[in-house]
């Protein structure tokens, strides 16, 4: 294997753009003896509709249809991943789901594959999946690459979410002070700011001062949204 660990993390983190990044996932996944790649990510925010980001070299018929069937609402590796972050291979019964998408995917290539989801402090959700058009993935297999499927996948979402977060959501470079984040805490576990403020021993218009400065800094029109965006993001952890 040519790449591996250090120089591998070293060469993803000096990747300037998404494109250049997945092109050396890809790479990555030809060395694990996989043919096809795919890599998704859903942002946090918006909450009733989070955006989502895909990265593939399936063929563009799949893709298409894909696509045009809105599979992505019945993809079973999909609904396993925003389950689970447990490694899940072709075969498993659980993700048996739609026959006749199974077959469909098939028809394209994809017959055997491994995939993992990962989450990153800032909420952020990946999935990593590799497919291949023949040879089962067996236990023995599993065996031998499956610590380097994991570290794969790990890396590669931690790479990916910190480019594309960056780009797509500014609000996980927010820096808010240790007071900010108190208020929202108490915020978020339903205290007013006359409550919150007997608890920190403050006054209530000091507390006042901290949430406007919160709301303001993530750009929400209340202390309720600003308390569930700064947990979503992980800023009160």
């Amino acid at each position: 294997m040519k790449l591996w660990q250090g120089d591998f993390i070293s060469q993803m983190q000096s990747m300037q753009g998404e494109a250049e990044l997945f092109d050396l996932i890809q790479r990555e996944a030809r060395e694990l003896g996989f043919e096809h790649c795919a890599y998704g990510l859903k942002l946090p925010l918006n909450m009733t509709k989070p955006k989502v980001v895909m990265f593939n070299n399936y063929s563009l018929r799949w893709q298409q249809r894909y696509v045009d069937e809105n599979y992505l609402a019945i993809d079973p590796i999909v609904n396993h991943g925003g389950r689970s972050t447990t490694p899940v291979v072709w075969s498993d019964d659980e993700i048996s789901g739609d026959r006749a998408f199974w077959e469909e995917a098939r028809s394209h290539g994809l017959q055997y594959g491994w995939a993992q989801a990962s989450t990153n402090t800032q909420g952020i959700r990946g999935l990593l999946t590799l497919t291949r058009s023949n040879d089962p993935l067996s236990e023995s297999e599993l065996k031998k690459v499956g610590y380097r499927l994991v570290w794969l996948t790990q890396v590669a979402h931690q790479c990916m979410g910190d480019l594309i977060s960056f780009r797509m959501l500014p609000e996980t470079t927010i820096f808010l002070s240790s007071r900010e984040k108190d208020v929202l805490r108490w915020t978020a576990e339903g205290k007013t700011a006359g409550e919150a403020a007997r608890i920190m021993n403050l006054s209530e218009r000091t507390v006042n001062f901290h949430i406007a400065n919160a709301m303001q800094k993530l750009n929400c029109v209340n202390k309720t949204v600003a308390a569930v965006r700064a947990a979503v993001l992980g800023i009160l952890n």
